[in-house]
C-alpha cells in the first residue's frame, strides 16, 4: 500500500460516493475511540500497509480471542472497517490516511514509524 497523498483537483478517477462516506464514517468512529482502541486500530492499519510480514501476523494471532458474547460496538466497527478497506483502491486508501493525518497528525506519524519499523523483519 503506497501511502502518498492523492491529487485531489486533477484526479481523473474521483472516489465513489460510497467510499467517501465509508471514509467519513471511519474517521468519525476514530474520533470517539479510546486510546486503547486507537492502538488496536493502529496495529490493524500497519498490518494492512505491510501485508505478509510474519511478525505482524504473529502479533495479530496473539490478539485473537474466542468470545462467548456478542461483539461490542468497536469490534463491529473494526469488522466494517476491514470489509471497506479491502474494497478500497490504493488511491482511496491513501486518501483515507491523508484525511486521518489532517485529524490526528501524531497518530499518522506513529503509523509511518511503525511501518518503517517492519523493514527487515520477517
Amino acid at each position: 500500500m503506497a501511502l502518498v497523498p492523492a491529487v485531489e483537483a486533477e484526479d481523473p478517477y474521483p472516489m465513489s460516493y460510497v467510499t467517501t462516506n465509508e471514509i467519513k464514517c471511519t474517521l468519525h468512529w476514530y474520533n470517539s475511540w479510546s486510546p486503547t482502541q486507537r492502538e488496536h486500530f493502529l496495529q490493524d492499519l500497519v498490518a494492512k500497509a505491510v501485508p505478509g510480514k510474519i511478525c505482524l501476523l504473529l502479533e495479530g494471532l496473539g490478539r485473537l480471542a474466542v468470545d462467548d458474547h456478542a461483539p461490542n460496538i468497536f469490534q463491529c466497527q473494526m469488522r466494517l472497517w476491514d470489509q471497506w478497506f479491502a474494497n478500497w483502491t490504493e488511491q482511496e486508501r491513501n486518501e483515507f490516511v491523508r484525511q486521518l493525518e489532517e485529524s490526528d497528525p501524531a497518530f499518522v506519524a506513529r503509523f509511518y514509524q511503525e511501518v518503517a519499523g517492519t523493514a527487515g523483519k520477517d
